[in-house]
C-alpha cells in the first residue's frame, strides 16, 4: 500500500515520486510505503493553505465548529478501523489503541469544536474616556509536527485547536507511524473540510519537517518530540520570530511516601511506568519510595511487573506490545547495558523477547526495573522512553524534592501521600508543569499542558492552545 499526501483537499503522491518503507514493529516486516516528501511538497501545501485561509478564517465560529464535530463523529464511528491501524503501525497493544488513542483523538476535535464557541476576549473600560478591547485573530498558516508514540492522539491535539481558531495547517506526522494520519485525510474529505484548510505532508523530519520549520510564510510551529530536535527547531524558528510551542522530553519522578494508599500507589505505578511500553512522555520513569515501605513496595512492583504479558499487540490478553522500531529497541537496550556499567542492578526484565511465529522478528522487550543507581547516573538523567524504570529509596520530604528536581527535565510528576498538607507543600516545590497527587494521567482538556526546563516552552490545552494559535490585537476607542 502506498500512502499519499493530503494537499489542497486531495490525496497526491510525493513530488519526488520517492517512498519510504513503513515497518510493522511486531513483525519487523515492511507493510506499506509513505511519501518521502521535501520542500516542494511543503511549498504546495503552504500555497493551498494560503488560498484557503481567507474563507476559513472568515467562516462563522458555529460553521467551523460543525465541521470539526463531523470529523469527531467520523473518528468515533471508525474506532475499530483506526485502532487496528494504530496498533499495526506503532506496535502498541490493541487495548491501548482502542481505549486511549482513538477515543482521545475524537475527544480532541470535539473539545475544541466546543471550546472555540466559548473563547472570549477582554475589554477594559476607562470611565468617561475610552474603552480598550482585544481581538483574537488567527495567525494564518501554521505548522504542526507530531511524534510517533501517540500518533493520532497527539496529531489531533495540535490540529484541532489550530483549525478551530481559524488557521490553516500544514502538518507532518512521524514517518514511523503515518497510517492514522493518512486515514484522517480520508475522514476530512468525507467530513467536508474545505480544500486546503488541512494539509498533511508525510516524510522525514530532516526533510519535510525542516522545510515546514524553515518556511517563511508559516507563522507558528507546534512541535512534540525530543528535546534535541526541539532545540534545533528553536534555533531555526526564533530568528524568524515564529510563535513556538515545544512539548519535549520528560524524566518524570514518582514520589511515594510511607503513608500512601499502598494498593492504589502500586497499581497506578505499574500503569504509569509501562503504559504504551513506557513510550509516553508522561510516564513516571524514576520511582522514589520512602524507606519504611521501600522493600515491600519494591518487591510487589517486581512481582506485578513480572506478571505483565508482552506479546502480539493484536491479541487482547497482552499488556505490552512491540517497541516502535528496531533503532528504538537498540537504544533502550543500550541504556540497560549502561545501567549495569553505572553500578545498577536489573531486578527484572530487560530481555529481548522472541514471541515466535509471525512475530519472531518483532521488537519486543520485557519491562525492566533497575535499582542501585545514583541520581546523577545517566539512566536517571536521560530520557530512555521505553519499558524501563529506576527505583530508589528516600528518607525525608526534603530529600524527595531534591531527588525529583535533580534532572534537566520538568514535565510531570506524581505524589502519593494521604497528608494533604504535604501534598500541597511538595506540589508547590516540584519543578514540573504538571503534578498529579494520588493519581496519574487524569487529564482534563481544559487545563494547561506543558513542561519547564528542558521539557519545553509554551502550553497546550484549553484556552492556552487557542491563545497560542491566535494573535492578540488591542483596539482603543476614545469617546467622542
Amino acid at each position: 500500500m502506498f500512502l499519499k499526501n493530503f494537499i489542497d483537499g486531495v490525496l497526491v503522491p510525493p513530488y519526488s515520486g520517492v517512498h519510504l518503507d513503513n515497518v510493522n514493529p511486531a513483525t519487523g516486516k515492511i507493510y506499506s510505503y509513505i511519501p518521502d516528501s521535501d520542500e516542494h511538497d511543503v511549498q504546495l501545501a503552504v500555497e493551498a493553505a494560503e488560498k484557503a485561509f481567507p474563507t476559513w478564517s472568515k467562516m462563522s465560529i458555529d460553521e467551523r465548529s460543525r465541521v470539526l464535530m463531523r470529523i469527531a463523529d467520523l473518528i468515533e464511528s471508525k474506532l475499530e478501523e483506526l485502532a487496528l491501524a494504530e496498533t499495526i503501525d506503532s506496535g502498541k497493544a490493541i487495548s491501548t489503541s482502542r481505549t486511549v488513542d482513538i477515543p482521545r483523538a475524537q475527544a480532541n476535535f470535539r473539545f475544541f469544536a466546543n471550546a472555540i464557541t466559548q473563547f472570549g476576549s477582554e475589554s477594559y473600560h476607562a470611565a468617561g474616556e475610552a474603552i480598550n478591547y482585544t481581538l483574537r485573530q488567527p495567525l494564518g498558516v501554521v505548522g504542526c509536527i507530531s511524534p510517533w508514540n501517540l500518533p493520532l492522539y497527539l496529531f489531533t491535539w495540535k490540529i484541532a485547536p489550530a483549525l478551530a481558531a481559524g488557521n490553516c495547517v500544514v502538518a507532518k506526522p512521524s514517518e514511523l507511524t503515518p497510517m492514522t494520519a493518512f486515514l484522517l485525510s480520508q475522514i476530512c474529505i468525507e467530513a467536508g473540510l474545505p480544500a486546503g484548510v488541512l494539509n498533511i505532508v508525510h516524510g522525514l523530519g530532516g526533510k519535510a519537517g525542516q522545510a515546514i520549520v524553515e518556511h517563511s510564510r508559516i507563522k507558528a510551529i507546534s512541535f512534540t518530540g525530543g528535546t534535541v530536535t526541539g532545540r534545533k527547531i528553536a534555533q531555526v524558528a526564533a530568528p524568524m520570530f515564529k510563535k513556538l510551542s515545544l512539548e519535549l522530553g520528560g524524566k518524570n519522578p514518582n514520589l511515594i511516601f510511607a503513608d500512601c494508599n499502598f494498593e492504589e500507589a502500586i497499581a497506578t505505578t505499574i500503569r504509569s511506568s509501562f503504559a504504551n511500553n513506557g513510550q509516553i512522555c508522561l510516564c513516571g520513569s524514576r520511582v522514589y519510595v520512602q524507606v519504611p515501605i521501600y522493600e515491600r513496595f519494591r518487591d510487589e512492583l517486581i512481582k506485578r511487573t513480572n506478571a505483565l504479558k508482552t506479546g502480539n499487540p493484536l491479541e487482547e490478553q497482552h499488556d505490552l506490545g512491540a517497541l516502535v522500531s528496531k533503532g528504538h529497541l537498540e537504544k533502550v537496550q543500550g541504556y540497560l547495558e549502561l545501567a549495569k556499567a553505572e553500578g545498577g542492578t536489573i531486578l527484572c526484565g530487560g530481555e529481548r523477547l522472541n514471541i515466535g511465529g509471525e512475530n519472531a522478528e518483532g521488537y519486543f522487550l520485557s519491562p525492566a526495573i533497575i535499582e542501585g543507581l545514583s541520581n546523577e547516573a545517566r539512566c536517571n538523567q536521560e530520557e530512555i522512553f521505553g519499558p524501563v524504570i529506576t527505583i530508589t529509596p528516600f528518607d525525608t520530604e526534603a530529600e524527595a524534592i531534591e531527588l525529583a528536581n535533580g534532572t534537566g527535565y520538568g514535565l510531570a510528576s506524581t505524589v502519593w501521600t494521604q497528608d494533604i498538607s504535604r501534598a500541597n507543600r511538595v506540589a508547590e516545590q516540584l519543578q514540573a508543569g504538571i503534578v498529579w497527587i494520588n493519581c496519574w494521567m487524569l487529564r482534563d482538556l481544559r487545563t494547561p499542558f506543558g513542561g519547564v526546563k528542558n521539557s519545553g516552552v509554551g502550553r497546550e490545552g484549553g484556552f492556552e492552545a487557542l491563545r497560542f494559535f491566535t494573535e492578540a490585537k488591542n483596539v482603543c476607542v476614545k469617546y467622542g
